[in-house]
Order: C-alpha cells, then structure tokens, then sequence
C-alpha cells in the first residue's frame, strides 16, 4: 500500500518591512565591502565635477568662491566652437593619436614577438636596450632629432610627431612582450608543425590570442598622444593649422583673457572621448594589464 507525500506547504508570505530591511542590508554590506573603492572614486571624481560645474558658469563667477553656479549656461559649450576652430584641433589631435598608435602597434608586435617567443643571440641585451629607452628623458634626444627634421623640413607639420611610432616605441614593445610571455608555447609549436611560418604564428595564432594587450598597449599610446604637449609645442608650435588639442587648449587662455568658464568648457570637450573611449574598451584594458606582468 502505497502513502501519498503531503504537497509541500507554501513559502509563508514575507512582510514588506522584512523585504526593505534585506534590501538595505545588502546596501550597506556592499557599501562596506567597497568602502575604500568608493572613496577613491569620488576623490578622483571631484576634478571632473569641477570642470563640468565651471564650464555651465557666467565668466564673472568662474573662478570664485562660489562653487556651484547660479546660472546653468550650457551655451557655452557653443561658443567655444566660435571663439577657436576646435573642429580643426580635433582633427589634428584624432589625426595624431590614431595615426601613431597605428605605427606603435605595426612596430611593437613583431619587435615584442622577437623577444617573447624566439631564441637568437644577443636577445637579452635587445631587451635591456628597451628598457634603457624607456628610462630615457625625450628632452635628451630633442636636440638631434630637432635638426633632424629641420633638415628634412617637416617641422611645423605633424609629421615628426607620427612617424616615430612606426619604427620604434619602447613602451609598447616591453608590454607586449610581457604580454606574450604569458601566452603558452604549446599553441606556437603546434601552428609550427602544422606547418605555419613565424609570419603566419604571428598573424594567426598570437596575435587574436593577445588580442587584450594590444587593445591595452593601444589606449595607452592613444591617451599619451592625445594628451602630449611637449612634442607638438616643439614640432607645430609655428604653424596654428597642426596645432591639437593640447597645444590648442593651453592658447585658448591667451587668447581670450581667461574666460575660465569657456576654458573649462573646452576642456570638458576634450576629455569626453577619451572618457567615451575608455567605457567602451574598459574589459580589454583591465584584462591586459592584469595579464601583462604575470611573468616576466
């Protein structure tokens, strides 16, 4: 004789009260947890806040103690486009950083293979002949490489500020290369007997491998780039036409008598892609840099 199981009983109904009370609990855990984390975050967020703020001021209470506008003019996000060709320096910047990154990463990969993943001699010293480069001020090469291009006669253009990067950046060649380090050889050697060259290992075994440290190695030459004000002040400081952003921003100024509140617009308008960028890219760029150093 078979017993039938009673069907299990309801889950007894959970009290309103009881639903907030977790819920708040969970805030606050998570509050706890990250303490620190969100801290730090709004410590570095307050220069943001405080350009933004300044952009949307009236000119006469910028730069006071009055730190919150009383008026919100968000024309003047307008009328930094009249007062300066900013579409022109964006050009010329976007120019600049995507070009040269493009040259880093053609010049870094092969250089960075070489020294991860192939055995020749004098490798070492190859090595430490980049690190050295990295250490190097570029105030010491100025000189030379001034005359250089004088010579050549592209100064004034952005030509000497891009073509560098297709031959040679230290930076990017030691992170990739630590990067590839922690690519296992087992998929090389098995690409090798299947019989793929070292171009053909490069191209479609390493690199879609590596595909977060390039994206890594890439946002760092990007934001250095777009950021970089020595080079163009030395290069383009005599022609107004390849003037970037950077260059274009500390005039700005100048220019127009310190009207903070369209300095700060402008600024404000120079970081948003990079901003953008970073959202967007920002799984690749964590995940190359915590790869990139795991073995050296």
């Amino acid at each position: 004789m078979t017993t039938l199981s009673a069907p299990p009983r309801p889950a007894p109904p959970v009290h309103p009260r009881e639903k907030f009370k977790r819920r708040w609990d969970k805030k606050l855990s998570f509050i706890a947890t990250h303490a620190v984390g969100i801290a730090l975050g709004m410590i570095f967020m307050l220069p943001l806040l405080f350009v933004f703020l300044t952009s949307v001021m009236k000119s006469d209470q910028a730069m006071t103690s009055s730190l919150w506008p009383t008026e919100w003019h968000f024309e003047n996000f307008v009328e930094v486009f009249r007062k300066a060709p900013l579409l022109e320096y964006f050009g010329n910047s976007f120019l600049y950083s995507a070009l040269a990154t493009i040259g880093a990463l053609v010049s870094a990969i092969p250089a960075a293979y070489g020294l991860a993943k192939l055995r020749w001699r004098g490798q070492n010293l190859c090595f430490m002949l980049v690190v050295v480069a990295m250490m190097l001020p570029p105030q010491v090469t100025v000189v030379p490489l001034y005359d250089l291009w004088v010579r050549l006669g592209f100064t004034g253009t952005l030509v000497p500020l891009i073509v560098p990067y297709f031959f040679f950046d230290a930076f990017s060649i030691f992170l990739l290369r630590q990067f590839f380090l922690t690519i296992p050889k087992d998929y090389l050697e098995a690409a090798k007997i299947d019989g793929c060259n070292e171009f053909r290992v490069l191209t479609r075994v390493l690199i879609p491998m590596a595909k977060p440290g390039i994206a890594a190695t890439a946002m760092f030459c990007f934001l250095f780039t777009w950021n970089d004000y020595f080079g163009p002040l030395l290069y383009t400081g005599e022609n107004k036409d390849n003037w970037p952003l950077s260059l274009a921003i500390a005039s700005f100024r100048g220019m127009h008598h310190v009207e903070w509140n369209l300095t700060m617009a402008a600024t404000a308008l120079i970081m948003l892609p990079v901003i953008v960028l970073f959202v967007f890219a920002q799984k690749s760029f964590v995940k190359g840099i915590t790869f990139t150093g795991v073995k050296g």
